[in-house]
């Protein structure tokens, strides 16, 4: 069938872009990372992924991300899980899959956290929870310090492309929003796609959020060449590989188990 796509306003007059494929539950929803969108390459093999399993999936683009309204700067990652939470309330009501890359694996923890059950396994790539205070926090220099004092945000370089305003607000709530700060019991079944030459996010951070998480069903997969990013083809096939094994057969006759802890 084919994807839909569509907006939803929010209800503060601030558009979420969608897309979405109909199909067999749980629905597959790809989580991206920070000023990414959804039409990045690991988004697009998912849905074609889904495609081909009859699976359902979703895609969207936080505020100020990709073609969602919203201004970059007045987000924070609480704000972007909670319009992630939005989106898939009203496109995937039920049981879930979540793939949160860098970013959007920090988001997919914080969802896991609040729904419990209704998540039934999560896919990290470069998975980067509390990266605000594990890594940005540490490296700031005494003027960025002091653009934070006297302006709010600061620039920060950017191999990708322009300089990303950092925020205090983006830094403050990131404390706010730890994971690595409070139990995270979800029992369901986790994976985690790292790449050991990435430049943004170190390989160690798996490693430290397996040893955190309360599920016993943790898998790390490290990439030795594999770089923050992980969109080679070999990449996608580890990634397709790594959801397949999660989703069973292709006609749905083992599914995933409702492992998650609800929340307390």
């Amino acid at each position: 069938m084919a994807e839909e796509t569509g907006r939803l306003d929010r209800g503060d007059g601030v558009e979420l872009a969608w897309a979405s494929l109909p199909g067999r539950g749980p629905t597959v929803v790809f989580l991206g990372g920070f000023r990414s969108d959804m039409e990045g390459t690991k988004a697009l093999a998912l849905r074609d992924i889904c495609a081909a399993r009859g699976q359902a999936f979703l895609r969207l683009d936080y505020s100020g991300h990709g073609t969602s309204g919203g201004v970059f700067e007045q987000g924070c990652i609480g704000t972007w899980a909670a319009d992630a939470a939005l989106v898939i309330g009203q496109r995937a009501p039920g049981p879930l899959v979540l793939v949160g890359s860098s970013m959007g694996g920090w988001i997919a923890l914080l969802l896991a956290r609040q729904w419990g059950a209704r998540v039934r396994a999560l896919v990290g790539i470069a998975a980067a929870p509390d990266f605000t205070s594990r890594l940005m926090e540490p490296a700031l220099t005494e003027a960025n310090r002091a653009a934070l004092a006297r302006d709010g945000f600061f620039h920060e370089p950017n191999p990708y492309g322009d300089p990303v305003p950092i925020t205090a607000k983006l830094l403050e709530d990131g404390r706010a929003q730890s994971v690595f700060g409070q139990p995270l019991p979800f029992a369901g079944p986790v994976r985690l796609l790292q790449g050991m030459r990435d430049a943004e996010v170190p390989w160690q951070t798996a490693t430290d959020l397996a040893a955190h998480l309360g599920t016993e069903d943790v898998r790390i997969l490290l990439v030795k060449d594999g770089d923050h990013r992980l969109s080679r083809p070999q990449d996608l096939l580890l990634l397709e590989q790594t959801l397949t094994s999660l989703l069973g057969t292709q006609d749905g006759s083992q599914p995933l188990p409702e492992a998650g802890i609800a929340p307390t």
